[in-house]
């Protein structure tokens, strides 16, 4: 490692380390059930971090965008590079493994997943769960980035004020005062979007 590259670990270490347990929790979250079986969620983190540490523009500069969210970024996009390499590869196909020996209980949600997908998804239901991701993408894209985040971190992420504040670097008031002002925002687009009247 050059000096370089090892002044660039030691100022984002800090970071690092700060929101290693959320992002943890994220990636458990968001892991494909399928590419759990191969990769864990420390294994996302891990490579989140080695990209983060490779990324010194990126994080390093806009100082007005908080660290984590950066962070989150990042992560998303290994989740997406991971399923490229893993799920899209002709290889070997990780749709088609099957874990060996070991706990059954403590390695059930890619099973219970295909189960329930098997009980309740039909053609219709799989369109109607289209139509409202696709809605609501339009709507998530039509706001502006503060409310987009804040929305982000407290639905996506399950983060609550305080953590949001935190990350966000708010008083817990203005953090409500962003998230109510955004929840608003986003009930008037989807109702501009949508043909139907509460």
């Amino acid at each position: 490692m050059s000096p370089q590259d090892s002044k660039e670990t030691n100022l984002l270490a800090p970071a690092l380390t700060e929101h290693r347990d959320r992002l943890l929790a994220l990636a458990r979250r968001n892991l494909n059930p399928v590419l759990a079986r191969r990769i864990s969620p420390e294994d996302v983190v891990q490579e989140t971090l080695v990209a983060a540490c490779r990324k010194e523009d990126f994080m390093l500069n806009c100082p007005e965008i908080p660290v984590y969210c950066k962070l989150r970024k990042l992560l998303f996009q290994t989740i997406t590079d991971l399923e490229r390499k893993h799920l899209q590869s002709q290889k070997r196909d990780a749709y088609r493994e099957r874990e060996v020996g070991g706990d059954e209980g403590a390695s059930t949600p890619g099973i219970s997943w295909d189960m329930f997908a098997d009980t309740v998804t039909g053609p219709l239901t799989q369109i109607a769960r289209q139509d409202r991701y696709e809605l609501l993408r339009k709507t998530m894209e039509s706001l502006p980035e503060n409310d987009r985040i804040i929305l982000d971190l407290r639905h996506f992420d399950g983060m609550s004020n305080t953590e949001c504040a935190e990350a966000l670097h708010l008083t817990p008031k203005n953090a409500s005062i962003r998230y109510v002002r955004a929840l608003e925002r986003l009930k008037k687009q989807l109702i501009e979007f949508t043909e139907f009247r509460p």
